[in-house]
């Protein structure tokens, strides 16, 4: 029986000490102030949002503004904005190197941004319409003058021109126009004539060859000429 009763006593909780009810007693106060705290987070976060929604109700209501600026602000403030221009219709944009640095730029809807003028702010530069427009005409200009260069070496390479007028002084005109006609150009096989690659001769001995055939054609004319006569 004694045994029994030690047995039971032995298993039984003991008493806290002194230092179990000061650990005990600390925890609860940190608890006390971490819920404190977050009770704290929470209102502000709700002041926060109900001022947003008031600054965001006065832009849209203002017609002479566009687009409105913030000042830097940390993540859970930008967080909190771009959710209530969201919920307003409104475009919002956050900008900055850092996050120390980074701001919210609201817009509405008809006067959405351009890339350019986001390219701008993402470069930490101040949009100018008037500047970003002089820069859209010089690229037009440089990108028509680089297709006129291109359409030029491409003309070059591959000549629209009239062989009989370009050997006609050389040659006379029917036998240029001879030469032009041999020398057209086959559109299926680039500007070369198949019958052209096979043909080993240069320009000056084509030319030669077209000569005789001329001054024989004449000859033969003339002496035809003479017998009928």
């Amino acid at each position: 029986m004694a045994d029994l009763l030690g047995s039971i006593l032995s298993s039984m909780e003991k008493p806290p000490t002194v230092g179990d009810q000061e650990s005990r007693r600390k925890a609860r106060e940190q608890a006390a102030r971490l819920k404190k705290m977050e009770e704290e987070e929470k209102r502000k976060k709700a002041e926060f949002r109900k001022k947003m929604e008031k600054e965001v109700s006065d832009f849209i209501q203002d017609s002479s503004q566009q687009k409105r600026k913030y000042k830097p602000m940390g993540k859970i403030e930008r967080s909190i904005l771009h959710d209530v221009a969201e919920v307003a219709g409104l475009t919002s944009f956050s900008f900055g190197e850092d996050d120390e640095s980074r701001y919210v730029m609201l817009f509405k809807k008809e006067f959405a941004p351009s890339d350019d003028e986001l390219e701008a702010y993402r470069k930490g530069e101040e949009w100018d319409p008037l500047l970003a427009e002089q820069r859209r005409k010089l690229k037009e200009k440089a990108a028509l003058e680089e297709a006129s260069s291109a359409q030029a070496e491409k003309s070059q390479i591959c000549p629209n021109s009239n062989y009989r007028d370009k050997y006609s002084h050389l040659i006379g005109t029917s036998a240029a126009k001879d030469a032009a006609h041999t020398l057209e150009a086959n559109r299926s096989y680039g500007c070369v004539p198949v019958a052209n690659k096979r043909d080993t001769r240069s320009i000056e001995e084509a030319m030669n060859e077209i000569r005789a055939k001329k001054r024989q054609r004449r000859e033969g004319d003339t002496a035809a000429q003479s017998s009928s006569s």
